[in-house]
């Protein structure tokens, strides 16, 4: 885990140790598969995962498969999105049409019946209890019998429709493939991209806090915009790579029951992903050397009890018991403090081994290194102020990087 500071407390409250924990999920513990590409919560609290070669229910304590084997109804058995209804029903996408499910049979749906475009990328039930589909060439609407689809020639961009979510009068914000984020009242398509401060126009996902303020995950990180729809702020670096990349792609943003927003991040060139937590002050991180079960993320959901179940390539993992704030990085083996800082951190270890430490600013530069070798070590850190990476390396060489904000 490792923590951002993005704005400055006029006072800090430490916490003296962190509780999360990750418990993991593969096809050893009953999944159907370990590509899992999509997750949804039913009314039950029961958990259905989507995979490239099936459904899994997991409903806490024992898994239930569904797949073209088993459920003769099913469309094909790589699922590209799922949706639990109100009404207990499950839809599914898949890119060769949709399907719902009643819990007895599966009924399918394509370009025949009505769908826009067999290829679905996601799906939404509206608050009225319609069902939107976000599809490759455009937008689907089902309203149980009649179907209403959208394209580029209805004033949607090119790229399809990757997610859907609604705000509290009903309106739809979707995430184009290409073309921004959009607003949908019904009639009209109001469309919000790089020309309004968006960072990216590959839009990946859309989450909706309590102040109608819309955070926005998109190819290089997210955008906020508050209720006026306009830009208020940027968050690119949610998640610590090492210098010099800083590249955030989102590919899913959610918030919890607590207003914690969190971010699933993929760095396809790297291989490197992970989830970030923002509390309002700073970002917390956490990847597979915290317990994760694997870097490339593919969807997350949270559940009653606030416990973030994120899928990935691997399998699943459940992350519980974070702290919802922090400023300070913690281990078995040492305590550094404060972040932010104004010119000094203090590395308290807990080690009777000698570590090393290495400061570098955002360019990869080394601006400081020595050695940890008492109990307490202060660091002046020396440059402009900004963000800068400690990586400290212990006496097995094993290291650990994390990063610093400096204010001054």
């Amino acid at each position: 885990m490792k923590t951002t500071t993005v704005l400055l407390l006029s006072f800090l409250v430490y916490i003296q140790c962190y509780s999360q924990t990750f418990t993991n999920y593969t096809t050893a513990d009953g999944l159907v598969d370990n590509s899992v590409l999509c997750v949804t919560i039913d009314n039950n609290g029961d958990l259905w995962f989507g995979t490239q070669n099936g459904i899994s229910k997991y409903n806490g304590t024992t898994w239930e498969t569904h797949d073209m084997t088993t459920d003769s109804g099913l469309v094909n058995n790589t699922i590209t999105s799922i949706c639990a209804l109100a009404n207990g029903d499950l839809w599914i996408g898949t890119d060769f049409g949709a399907c719902v499910y009643n819990g007895t049979y599966w009924t399918s749906y394509t370009t025949a019946d009505g769908l826009g475009d067999d290829r679905v990328i996601h799906i939404e039930e509206a608050p009225d209890g319609k069902i939107w589909f976000g599809e490759y060439d455009g937008l689907s609407i089902f309203d149980g019998t009649n179907w209403t689809s959208y394209n580029m020639s209805d004033g949607l961009p090119f790229g399809g429709i990757k997610h859907i979510e609604f705000e509290s009068n009903g309106d739809a914000w979707l995430g184009s493939g290409f073309g921004g984020f959009i607003h949908f009242d019904g009639s009209n398509f109001t469309i919000y991209n790089s020309a309004d401060g968006l960072l990216n126009n590959i839009v990946n996902s859309v989450a909706i806090d309590d102040q109608n303020k819309k955070w926005v995950g998109t190819a290089t990180g997210i955008s906020v915009f508050n209720n006026s729809n306009t830009l208020v702020t940027n968050h690119t670096q949610m998640y610590i790579l090492p210098p010099p990349d800083t590249l955030n792609p989102v590919i899913d943003v959610e918030f919890d029951s607590q207003g914690l927003l969190w971010a699933g991040i993929y760095v396809d060139y790297l291989l490197d992903g992970g989830v970030a937590m923002y509390n309002g002050f700073c970002w917390v991180d956490f990847n597979a050397s915290d317990g994760l079960i694997g870097p490339v993320i593919t969807d997350l959901v949270i559940d009653s009890l606030d416990q973030v179940w994120i899928t990935t390539s691997s399998g699943i993992s459940k992350l519980a018991n974070v702290p919802a704030s922090t400023n300070f990085y913690q281990t078995n083996n040492y305590t550094i403090f404060p972040n932010p800082t104004i010119d000094e951190i203090t590395i308290e270890s807990k080690s009777k081994d000698n570590i090393n430490y290495i400061v570098k600013n955002m360019t990869g530069k080394t601006v400081q290194k020595g050695l940890i070798n008492n109990d307490l070590t202060r660091i002046n850190i020396n440059g402009n102020s900004g963000i800068y990476m400690i990586e400290i390396i212990d006496k097995n060489n094993v290291s650990s990087i994390h990063k610093i904000i400096k204010t001054k």
